[in-house]
């Protein structure tokens, strides 16, 4: 188990695609010092690619937070993420409509957290048992939530990707922020858009995150199987090895 105090090293890779049915890939996704990020654009297709890359860069470019600060760090860059999309919006009228889910992990020295609004997702893979971090902000999941719905109905009801939250060009609640407690050498964390959760399972997700050593060949191996099951979405994917800093 990683102590508290050991510094903490992400070793990643990622990865964006189109697809085999979209004309435009409205994901981004974001891997480097401190910050991994995925974000799923929606709205007028030639917009929407550079609402989610924003969302990353406003998140990405924000100031490192002082040792022992990550969670306050991480909510300003989080709230400027929401700013900014909102701004950006408002500022062109051909954004009408636009906006993007956001689940992105950052981390300083031992700590992580993790930032999530909408779909996007983030998994744990610990001692061989995958985990769902994030919480879909969608209307299925709060059917769900309710009871209304089971987890079999949903796969295949109509209005799975209604969102419920997400950033856009109205009033903008900033996405949750999520302190992530006792971390541990050998997590991976798979970060991820729905293109790649609502067409591979759980358990497909949970062998290919096992069987592969090296962050990127995991990568391209989720794509390569979305490609075989039809890939009739965007995919962003993020994975991520915790190792002890050396």
């Amino acid at each position: 188990m990683t102590e508290p105090s050991m510094p903490l090293r992400l070793r990643y890779a990622a990865h964006t695609d189109r697809g085999l049915v979209r004309r435009e890939n409205l994901d981004a996704a974001w891997a480097g010092d401190g910050l991994l990020a995925v974000a799923d654009g929606f709205g007028p297709p030639s917009s929407s690619s550079l609402v989610s890359a924003f969302a990353i860069e406003a998140m990405a470019t924000a100031p490192a937070p002082p040792p022992g600060a990550l969670l306050d760090g991480v909510r300003l860059a989080a709230q400027r993420a929401a700013d900014a999309v909102r701004e950006l919006i408002s500022s062109d009228s051909a954004l009408g409509g636009a906006g993007t889910t956001l689940t992105a992990l950052a981390w300083s020295s031992s700590e992580l957290a993790l930032v999530h609004v909408g779909d996007t997702r983030a998994y744990l893979l610990r001692g061989g048992d995958l985990l769902q971090l994030t919480h879909d902000d969608t209307l299925v999941q709060s059917l769900i939530d309710k009871g209304e719905l089971t987890d079999q109905q949903a796969r295949f009801d109509p209005r799975r990707a209604t969102l419920i939250r997400a950033l856009h060009g109205g009033d903008n609640t900033p996405p949750s922020v999520l302190p992530q407690y006792d971390p541990q050498t050998g997590d991976r964390y798979l970060l991820c858009s729905d293109g790649l959760h609502a067409v591979l399972s759980p358990f497909v997700i949970r062998d290919t995150l096992l069987r592969w050593a090296d962050p990127e060949a995991v990568v391209n191996e989720l794509i390569v199987l979305v490609h075989r099951a039809g890939a009739p979405d965007n995919v962003a994917c993020v994975v991520a090895d915790l190792v002890a800093a050396h």
